[in-house]
């Protein structure tokens, strides 16, 4: 006769981090398999920041790829950091395109810059450098003079009523950057450095 105990097959016993995974195939109802279940695939990519930049743009389908998602997030916190230096800028009567041309001349030194050397260097360029220089010249932040060697070339220059500005940005804008993110420590702000020194490389 034959045991009945015998007859039974033994489950072995799960693994840390295992799951009993049920087969949909027929005739394998209810049973039970010994192998993590991988839920990858239906995992829309259901991470709290993610799902914040869904409410956030009233989004009920989830994102087509984790890059679309990082894309948008990248946007989105871009979009209300500049908001929050626009508003400082603003206080001082600037924009924030007028603020990075201020910079830049500040960095140039003494030996100037051409207009077309302040458009590469910016960090939004813009299409009307020309018109944006005219109105810091007017407000006497700025000076631009014709070059004698070469009389096509016109230099610009910051005032000193320019740095004067500057200087009193200066801690403002320091004590913002902090602000929106010092509550990163120092490993993270180095990492995030660097995933986006990488994300900016183009592929071959």
């Amino acid at each position: 006769m034959i045991s009945v105990a015998a007859n039974q097959k033994t489950t072995k016993p799960l693994k840390t981090g295992q799951k009993r995974g049920i087969s949909k195939y027929p005739g394998c109802k209810h049973k039970q398999f010994n192998f993590p279940l991988d839920n990858s695939r239906d995992n829309k990519y259901r991470y709290p920041m993610f799902e914040e930049i869904q409410h956030q743009l009233k989004q009920t389908k989830p994102f087509s790829s984790r890059e679309e998602a990082v894309y948008l997030g990248i946007q989105i916190i871009a979009d209300e950091q500049r908001a929050r230096f626009n508003d400082l800028f603003k206080s001082k009567d600037l924009t924030g395109a007028q603020y990075n041309v201020l910079r830049i001349l500040r960095g140039a030194g003494t030996a100037g810059i051409s207009c077309r050397e302040i458009g590469e260097r910016m960090i939004n360029r813009d299409s009307d450098i020309t018109r944006m220089l005219d109105r810091l010249e007017a407000r006497k932040l700025i000076t631009r003079e014709r070059q004698t060697d070469d009389r096509r070339v016109v230099l610009t220059f910051i005032s000193k009523a320019g740095l004067g500005l500057l200087a009193e940005l200066d801690r403002p804008v320091e004590d913002l950057h902090r602000s929106l993110l010092g509550h990163l420590n120092e490993k993270e702000l180095d990492s995030l450095l660097k995933l986006l020194g990488k994300a900016k490389q183009k592929k071959s």
